[in-house]
């Protein structure tokens, strides 16, 4: 069964009501300045990652972040594993819902494999070391 990690936790699954708005998928082939126009009514963003090595989520979820302003809940789905999760929380994903067999507890530990990332970050915009 996936886990759900949100916010650096073990979170349960919880649909958003209708008030708080609507669930958006956005496939990798998904352009997000087709939906840019209706991101204040969307509670949550789910990106599918349908291959380990497809990398196009990274992209939207910055898309996203950055230049369409979108705060809600950001949910990496799919093929997610231990290794994605560092570098998709810095491109603004908050949430991800573990592939099936992946250890919960393990997949924690991947936010503390690095102390600091030289890249700019949805975080951090300014990289930690610029060239001169």
């Amino acid at each position: 069964m996936a886990t759900l990690i949100k916010e650096r936790r073990i979170a349960a699954e919880s649909a958003p009501s209708p008030e708080q708005g609507e669930v958006l998928r956005l496939e990798p082939s998904d352009d997000p300045a087709a939906f840019a126009d209706r991101l204040d009514r969307v509670a949550r963003i789910e990106v599918n990652f349908p291959k380990f090595g497809d990398g196009r989520g990274y992209s939207i979820a910055r898309l996203l972040r950055e230049r369409y302003g979108y705060k809600g809940e950001l949910r990496a789905v799919g093929q997610i594993t231990r290794d994605h999760l560092f570098f998709m929380e810095s491109c603004g994903f908050d949430a991800f819902l573990l592939r099936d067999g992946e250890d919960a507890e393990d997949a924690l530990q991947a936010f503390e494999d690095f102390s600091d990332s030289y890249q700019a970050s949805v975080k951090r915009p300014v990289p930690l070391f610029r060239r001169r």
